[in-house]
Order: C-alpha cells, then sequence, then structure tokens
C-alpha cells in the first residue's frame, strides 16, 4: 500500500479536546491514547480519552490494518505508532496529527515495533528485528541516522526514555523465557541491569520524576505493577490483584500510572485503569466490552 493511500485511510477525528481530570496537577488535562480492538472488530484502532473518563475519541480507521503501540510527542501534537499491514506482516512506524491526517511513515523502520518519543521531540527510539531477535535503535524523527544501540542474543524491547534524554530503559528478553529491565547509556552504550535475572519483567515506563514503573509475573502467576529506581534500589509492588496488569504509563506529574488490566485469557476483556504510585486510588477508565491496550499518557 502507498502512502497516499494509507493517509486516505485514516479517518480525520474531531480535535483532541477531551475533558479535565479529576484530580488538580500537571496531569490534568493530559489525555490518553490507546489501542481496542473487539471480538466484533478485530483489526485494532487507536482511540484517545480524558484521564478523567468519558467517551474515547476514535483517532484511526482502518479495515485492513492494525494500529498499536502509540506513542505521544512531547507537544502532545503528533502520535507515533506501529501499523501492521495486510498477513500481520509489520509495515512500520508512522506518525500521525492527533485530528487523524498528516499521516507519515518513518523511514527504515520496517518490521520495528516499540516507538518512544524522546523528550526532545527530534527522536524516536524502537525495537528492530536483527536476525531471529530484536534490538534497540535510535533515529532522527525522519528515520535517519538509524543507530543500533544493542548487539546482544537475546531479544531488547520497549525503550522507555530516562527525562534528561541520557539513557533508556527497556527489556531483555533471553531464550529461558526471563526478562528483565536494562537501562542504556546513549553516549557511551554503557549498560546496566536494573532487576534481576531471572525474573518476569516487561514494558517499563520512566518518569519524568526519575522512577521506573513496570509489569512483573511474579510467583503467584499474575502479572503486577511495580515501580524500581534508576540504578535498581527502591523496588516495591503497586497493584496486586489475581489479574494481570500490565504495560504500565505515567502521568505527567509522575503521580499516577495508567495500565491495561484483564482476565487470565484473551476471552476476557481487558480494561485501562489508573493507580496512584503508592497503590491506591484504582480507578477504572474503561469499561465496554473490549480490549484496550498499550495506553500512553500525553506529556
Amino acid at each position: 500500500m502507498t502512502a497516499a493511500a494509507l493517509a486516505m485511510s485514516v479517518a480525520v477525528a474531531a480535535p483532541l479536546t477531551l475533558g479535565t481530570a479529576g484530580e488538580a496537577g500537571a496531569a490534568a488535562d493530559h489525555p490518553i491514547v490507546f489501542a481496542r480492538y473487539t471480538a466484533a472488530a478485530p483489526i485494532e484502532d487507536l482511540y484517545a480519552i480524558s484521564s478523567s473518563g468519558g467517551t474515547p475519541v476514535k483517532l484511526t480507521n482502518t479495515s485492513t490494518v492494525s494500529d498499536v503501540m502509540p506513542s505521544w510527542s512531547p507537544d502532545g501534537k503528533r502520535v507515533a505508532f506501529v501499523r501492521y499491514g495486510s498477513g500481520g506482516a509489520i509495515d512500520g512506524i508512522w506518525t500521525m496529527k492527533t485530528t487523524g491526517g498528516g499521516l507519515k511513515a518513518v523511514p527504515g523502520t520496517k518490521g520495528a515495533s516499540d516507538p518512544a518519543w524522546s523528550p526532545d521531540g527530534k527522536r524516536i527510539a524502537y525495537a528492530k528485528p536483527v536476525g531471529t531477535q530484536r534490538e534497540i535503535y535510535v533515529a532522527d524523527i525522519d528515520g535517519t541516522p538509524a543507530t543500533r544501540l544493542t548487539h546482544t542474543a537475546a531479544d531488547d524491547l520497549h525503550p522507555s526514555w530516562s527525562p534528561d534524554g541520557k539513557y533508556l530503559a527497556f527489556n531483555r528478553a533471553d531464550a529461558t523465557g526471563h526478562s528483565r529491565v536494562m537501562r542504556i547509556q546513549l553516549s557511551t552504550l554503557a549498560q546496566k541491569a536494573v532487576t534481576a535475572s531471572g525474573s518476569h519483567d516487561w514494558t517499563p515506563d520512566w518518569s519524568h520524576s526519575n522512577h521506573i514503573a513496570f509489569s512483573r509475573v511474579d510467583p503467584t502467576g499474575f502479572a503486577h505493577l511495580y515501580v524500581v529506581r534508576p540504578d535498581g534500589t527502591g523496588l516495591h509492588r503497586i497493584t496486586n490483584a489475581r489479574l494481570n496488569d500490565k504495560n504500565p504509563s505515567w502521568s505527567p506529574d509522575g503521580r499516577r500510572l495508567v495500565f491495561t488490566r484483564g482476565g487470565t485469557d484473551d476471552a476476557d476483556p481487558e480494561h485501562l485503569f489508573l493507580v496512584r504510585a503508592d497503590g491506591t486510588g484504582l480507578t477504572q477508565l474503561t469499561k465496554t466490552d473490549s480490549h484496550d491496550l498499550e495506553a500512553d499518557w500525553r506529556p
């Protein structure tokens, strides 16, 4: 499909004038973007919703491709996302205006996933296949020059920028099925493990208050949310339900998280929830019979 045809396939949604949040603070008028699909409509599209709730605004409306893994630009004017083409092949990373127009491909990202916009808005980090593994790359928002940051026999996924743009957190999954949170310094490529080996830690998100949230499958068999400092200290658990909590994303003020909570199998709906960083104030944000995934809270 050509870029022009893809652009035509994106519906022009209403401008994102969502309501203000119920809590005061920096997160008050910062909406949340996420991917949604239902049993009746298995093609994923992107939506946005106010952190105070209400009716989500549909940002894309594609009948033959899925749009997933959204990431806000720092100024809130564009969203980066991954598009799956026909047959399930990853078409690559695209960006668009929050009104649904202005679709642009990021060159050199065919097969890439997990886009993360840098704090200065100039670069994008992502995971891309190299042989049978995925490695972390960073590029200018126009796709060049793409720099490979990791070189391992493991899968490196889901990069997340530090507030100063000098580091990335990501999760490294090895052949045994374990995954741990890592961090890498962009200037030197020096790497450090943030969480212990033998863990099942996924989808880190680095807050403006300099904490990293992630989802851990612990001995209960359920995925719960945890928070840790970038140096690996101060680990503590936020959620503790007999449900699966995944894909945390920080509010701009670093006080709350949005995440997906689901049941034990694919037949159960998955909804977005909000929770304070201390584990209190749990609130269900979406309530339709759908799968609401990969939320990103506007910076």
